[in-house]
């Protein structure tokens, strides 16, 4: 049976112990023949990708572990002229550094920029799935076995069950049978917060709306600080629309298809006509 990686995105917080320990493993160390020393700088077969999302005050960081997919229909594979790539009974896809001739072409073919090409050795090089480990007592990679938070997992892909039904894969992987996937992508957020400006104060407990059209995406109510926030939805162009006993509905308009987005303080305001304020008195002539 073939194994699969799994990766939690919403687990992930951004210690890079994957990626370090890629670099401990393979940095100075030749695996032949599952791997060919790595270069200390220019390579990382496991990385983390960092993307900031929102705007001040509400910014968020998603981190994602990404390395080679090991693709059942590896167009890297396909591309190499000598057969230097081998499929494993685990699944794994493994570059044989004294097979590889340096010419390329799989480098140039790899959707995702997994493979690096290595000056020194005039090699191709990748992520092995720490081949050489798992062939000598190691049930997992180094990647799994120190990330502290379980966000990367590797075992049979019918042990993970109903949990690769709600996994995704890369993009630009999609068709070529990627054996890494990802829960949890991040999608898009809408938040703000719902100010009483008036009163110098924030609205608590009003009823929030996300509406797409005149369909109601999703509903909450706004916290202790007056603030409200929607995760996880889709890239649409939303209405916002606000509503609280003693106040006038608040709508304003929130266009999350390019970016998350914080839609600032909003004012609230109170039913009923505004107060004129007073006029001061004259004093008494004398």
């Amino acid at each position: 049976m073939s194994k699969v990686f799994l990766i939690d995105i919403a687990k992930c917080n951004g210690c890079y112990s994957c990626q370090i320990a890629c670099k401990d493993e393979h940095c100075e160390t030749d695996w032949r023949p599952y791997a060919a020393p790595q270069p200390e700088t220019g390579q990382f077969w496991m990385r983390i990708k960092e993307k900031e999302r929102g705007q001040v005050p509400v910014v968020r960081v998603a981190y994602t572990p990404t390395l080679c997919a090991h693709c059942a229909d590896a167009p890297c594979a396909a591309a190499c002229p000598v057969g230097a790539y081998q499929r494993r009974e685990d699944g794994l896809l493994v570059l044989d550094p004294d097979k590889c001739v340096g010419c390329g072409k799989c480098v140039q073919v790899c959707p995702s920029g997994a493979i690096f090409y290595n000056e020194e050795l005039h090699i191709a090089q990748k992520c092995t799935g720490c081949a050489h480990l798992l062939d000598n007592g190691w049930s997992v990679p180094r990647c799994v076995d120190v990330c502290a938070h379980e966000a990367i997992l590797f075992k049979e892909e019918s042990e993970f069950g109903d949990l690769l039904k709600e996994a995704t894969v890369q993009e630009e992987l999609a068709g070529f049978g990627p054996k890494v996937y990802y829960l949890n992508v991040p999608k898009r957020f809408v938040a703000g917060c719902a100010v009483d400006f008036e009163a110098d104060e924030v609205v608590i407990g009003a009823t929030v709306k996300l509406m797409d059209g005149d369909a109601v995406v999703a509903e909450m109510k706004t916290d202790e600080m007056g603030d409200f926030k929607f995760d996880q939805v889709e890239a649409l162009d939303y209405t916002v629309v606000i509503e609280a006993a003693g106040y006038k509905p608040t709508v304003v308009s929130a266009d999350a298809r390019e970016e998350d987005l914080y839609v600032g303080d909003l004012a609230i305001e109170k039913q009923g006509p505004r107060q004129a304020p007073k006029r001061p008195v004259a004093p008494p002539r004398r």
